[in-house]
């Protein structure tokens, strides 16, 4: 079992940047894929960017593909979302996600989830 614990969301300008983390408690994060999620208000959860905990192989959404960065730190068992050139269109509820095993992009292959954390960026 693993706790997951996102922060560093809040109000951006349009062109922004911000940088999210995710704590997580319990496990070790070295052996899970991880990825992140968004939820934006009346449309479902959607897969944001991923990285796959063998070869550190990262996937990402087209919508932010070239903006966002996800990266992890095992050291720390962290795990980072930097997210720069952001768009109103990028406001929502972010979410940590971790993998046993699965699709590493696909929600419903993900076990753990934290709470969530907003992200809302004004034109």
């Amino acid at each position: 079992q693993v706790q997951l614990v996102e922060s560093g969301g809040g109000l951006v300008q349009a062109g922004g940047s911000l940088r999210l983390s995710c704590a997580a408690s319990g496990r070790t994060l070295s052996s899970y894929n991880m990825g992140w999620f968004r939820q934006a208000p009346g449309k479902e959860r959607e897969f944001v960017a991923s990285i796959h905990w063998v070869d550190g192989y990262t996937y990402y959404a087209d919508s932010v593909k070239g903006r966002f960065t996800i990266s992890r730190d095992n050291a720390k068992n962290a795990l980072y979302l930097q997210m720069t050139s952001l768009k109103p269109e990028d406001t929502a509820v972010y979410y940590c996600a971790a993998q046993d095993y699965g699709s590493i992009v696909d929600l419903r292959e993900y076990d753990y989830w934290g709470q969530g954390i907003q992200v809302t960026v004004s034109s």
